[in-house]
């Protein structure tokens, strides 16, 4: 299956403009083409699409994806590369998630005080 940026927008909620940006950015390195140029995504191109949307919305910063991205193109002997970069990554991700939990007990200690229509 192919697919043109239009509907790869409409299906990942993505502009256009974003999809373009990660391609010049390098995130989206093997996009096809059509004889008349227009873009045309593979389903790989799709799931690769996935894991840069996974990546940025857990704070992993376009720089660092491109060098996933580079680390990728350079073949299996990278491969213990980009488990570090993943695993340094998910370390952080974690890190973050203890510091929302502990907002949102803050949250719901407040919440609780409202109930309880006390001054807090």
């Amino acid at each position: 299956m192919k697919a043109t940026i239009k509907q790869v927008s409409e299906k990942t909620g993505l502009s256009t403009y974003v999809l373009r940006y990660y391609e010049k950015e390098g995130l989206l390195p093997h996009v096809g083409r059509s004889e008349s140029g227009i873009r045309l995504y593979s389903e790989a191109d799709l799931e690769w699409l996935g894991l840069i949307c996974c990546l940025k919305k857990t704070g992993m910063s376009i720089k660092q994806i491109r060098d996933f991205v580079e680390l990728c193109s350079q073949g299996s002997s990278t491969l213990d590369q980009r488990r570090e970069l993943l695993v340094e990554h998910k370390e952080n991700v974690e890190l973050k998630i203890q510091e929302l939990y502990k907002y949102l007990e803050k949250i719901d200690c407040k919440i609780e005080c409202l109930a309880r229509e006390r001054a807090c």
